[in-house]
């Protein structure tokens, strides 16, 4: 009689000591757990023997990203439920170390590798990142992790951004479109960069062009927009060039270590210093500092998250890590403003908009899921479960304020004191 679904059950209980919040489905039929939970289906043994090879999260990414697990049911309720039960364990290698010196553990492990069967660990699904981690955030490093996150080819992110091609938090009235959202967001920090006809944007991770064609036409100024995609730069050029705005806006692939044309009026920089790293975040504000004029305003906008008790701590998640962003990191939204200041800026303005890239998100997962199979098509089966996972879990993490975004507005101040900025906060013209 099929019973693999109450082994599975039994024996992950016994391992992590806490009853499972979801129903499993395993490869011979058999079901049990929670009746009208979500179900978290084990398509094959396999799926065991990654969790088995690398217990925690990334061996489970590894078996959604290869098919090998599935979520039948409300994907969100799912995750919310399993971020509960491992996810926000804790688990580290000393944590499983410890744990193994429990004999009921390692009974369970025993009995897991016997239901999984003996054999080799399975080889990572292609989408994986493979690279060391000894030169991170050289420029040649961070080419290779802006193209393994950007150029996966812009037909699949029109799916998933939809006609506004705006990847980073949209800015949402009660009720609106994305494209509104987005539009909404790109008009916000223009006006707190108080743009004027003929001045100089610098848009930094200019994307697929989006706020350098906004910033030129509804606001006339001349903006150099830079990427490290070879992809999103002709797809930015080719939509400049349909706007007939060539005269007043160039897509370079430039890192921002080599901009020299300064000075700069405003430059903006929209879900990009995420990329940076902590030991490259002063030179990179140092370097924008360096690229404005006096008096010339900075709009660095950041995902943050929240500070540890020991930073020293701190490492990248796994599975963004290894499938979404190679090398990015977070910081605390206090430790950015210091790095901004120790540059010299003076930060005149801090607006938390963390409630808005939930929506975002769940817009974004919305859209993927509408066009699955053409999603699938473009690129890969696994890379399109990447995206959805990717982008589930962190609208879940938004809202619930594990982890936040904040647009900093930012003046490289002159010697006389005089900043620019109106009186009043919030007046940004």
């Amino acid at each position: 009689m099929p019973d693999a679904a109450q082994r599975l059950k039994s024996l992950v209980e016994q391992m992590l000591g806490a009853p499972l919040p979801v129903r499993i489905r395993a490869w011979d039929g058999s079901q049990a757990g929670p009746p009208g939970a979500p179900t978290l289906v084990v398509r094959n043994r396999r799926a065991v023997r990654r969790l088995l090879w690398k217990p925690g999260e990334l061996g489970l990414a590894r078996a959604w990203v290869a098919g090998d697990l599935d979520i039948d049911g409300d994907l969100y309720t799912a995750l919310d439920l399993m971020s509960g039960f491992i996810w926000e364990r804790g688990e580290d290698d000393r944590t499983l170390v410890q744990a193994l010196r429990d004999p009921e553990v390692r009974a369970a492990v025993r009995g897991l590798v016997k239901l999984g069967g003996p054999a080799l660990p399975p080889a990572p699904p292609r989408e994986e990142v493979r690279r060391g981690r000894a030169h991170l955030h050289t420029k040649r490093s961070d080419r290779r992790a802006i193209s393994h996150h950007y150029d996966v080819g812009n037909d699949f992110y029109e799916i998933v951004l939809g006609p506004s091609m705006v990847y980073s938090c949209a800015y949402w009235e009660d009720a609106g479109t994305l494209e509104d959202a987005q539009r909404d967001k790109l008009e916000l920090i223009c006006r707190k960069l108080a743009l004027t006809p003929g001045q100089r944007l610098l848009d930094v991770g200019c994307g697929w062009g989006s706020m350098a064609i906004h910033a030129a036409r509804e606001h006339g100024v001349s903006v150099v927009g830079i990427t490290l995609s070879h992809e999103q730069a002709a797809y930015a050029r080719k939509r400049v060039a349909g706007e007939g705005l060539t005269d007043k806006v160039e897509i370079r692939v430039q890192d921002y270590r080599d901009v020299a044309d300064e000075p700069y009026d405003a430059i903006s920089s929209i879900g990009m210093a995420e990329h940076v790293g902590s030991a490259r975040y002063l030179e990179y504000a140092r370097t924008l500092y360096a690229l404005l004029k006096p008096g010339g305003r900075l709009l660095n906008h950041q995902i943050a998250r929240r500070p540890q008790r020991d930073e020293s701590t701190y490492s990248v998640d796994d599975f963004i890590d290894s499938y979404v962003f190679p090398d990015g990191e977070l910081a605390p939204i206090g430790t950015t403003v210091t790095q901004l200041e120790r540059a010299q800026f003076e930060v005149r303005d801090v607006e938390a908009i963390r409630e808005h890239y939930a929506l975002t998100l769940r817009r974004w997962v919305a859209n993927l899921q509408a066009d699955w199979a053409h999603a699938v098509r473009l690129t890969s089966p696994g890379r399109a479960r990447v995206w959805l996972l990717y982008m589930a879990a962190c609208a879940l993490s938004f809202e619930h304020n594990r982890i936040g975004v904040n647009q900093v507005l930012a003046v490289r101040t002159p010697a006389s004191g005089d900043s620019g900025m109106p009186l009043r906060s919030r007046i940004w013209a």
